[in-house]
C-alpha cells in the first residue's frame, strides 16, 4: 500500500485532483467529507461542538450551521484551534478504518485540505501539492465559488503559504492553466504513484 497525502491551496483545484485520482483507480478518503460526516446530527462529534461552541451554531433543523461556524473560527485562531481539537481526532480515526480496509496494492490518497499547516507530512509515504498562482486562486474563488475578494483572501491567509505547501511537497501539480491541461499532468503523476506503489 502507499499512502499518499494530497493537498492544495484553496482554489488550487485539488478536489479536481483527486476525482481524478479516483478515476484511475486511487482509494481516496476525503478529510473535508469525513469531517462533514463525523459531526452529522447525533453524532458525538456534533455534541462536542455544541458544548464547545454553544447551541447557536445549529440550524433550526438541528444540523451544524456551517457559515454561521465558519464565521466564528475562521475570524479566530484560538477559536478554530478548539473546533480542530474536537474534528481532527474524529477525522483521523474514520481514515485509518478507511485505510485498513485497502488492499495492500492499493494507492491511497488522503485529500487532506490542511496538510502543511498541522505537520501532518510524516504521517505519508509521499506527498502531491497541487499549486496554482495566488491570481489564480484568487480568480477561480471569486469566479467560480461567488466570493468576494476579501472573502478569498481572509481564506488564503488563513492557510499555509504557497512556499510553506511546496516545502512538503514530493510531487507537485501545477494547475495554473486550464482544464484540458490538468489531467494529461494528473495522470502523469498517477502512472508515477502506480510505479512507486509496485501495483497496475
Amino acid at each position: 500500500m502507499l499512502k499518499v497525502g494530497l493537498t492544495g491551496g484553496i482554489g488550487a483545484g485539488k478536489s479536481e485532483v483527486s476525482r481524478l485520482l479516483g478515476a484511475y483507480g486511487a482509494v481516496i478518503v476525503d478529510s473535508d467529507r469525513i469531517a462533514r460526516e463525523v459531526v452529522e446530527p447525533g453524532t458525538p462529534g456534533l455534541a462536542a461542538v455544541v458544548a464547545e461552541f454553544g447551541p447557536g451554531i445549529l440550524t433550526p433543523e438541528g444540523a451544524l450551521d456551517r457559515p454561521g461556524l465558519g464565521a466564528i473560527v475562521f475570524a479566530d485562531t484560538a477559536r478554530l484551534a478548539a473546533l480542530n481539537a474536537i474534528v481532527h481526532p474524529l477525522v483521523r480515526a474514520r481514515s485509518a478504518e478507511l485505510e485498513s480496509a485497502a488492499g495492500p496494492d492499493a494507492v491511497v490518497v488522503h485529500d487532506v485540505p490542511l496538510l502543511a499547516e498541522n505537520g501532518l507530512a510524516p504521517l505519508y509515504d509521499l506527498v502531491v501539492v497541487v499549486d496554482a498562482s495566488t491570481e489564480t486562486r484568487l480568480d477561480r474563488l471569486v469566479r467560480l465559488r461567488g466570493m468576494t475578494a476579501g472573502e478569498a483572501h481572509a481564506r488564503m491567509a488563513a492557510q499555509a503559504t504557497r512556499e510553506q505547501r511546496l516545502a512538503v511537497a514530493d510531487l507537485v501539480i501545477d494547475n495554473d492553466g486550464p482544464l484540458e491541461e490538468l489531467e494529461p499532468r494528473v495522470r502523469a503523476v498517477w502512472d508515477e504513484l502506480c510505479r512507486r506503489s509496485g501495483g497496475q
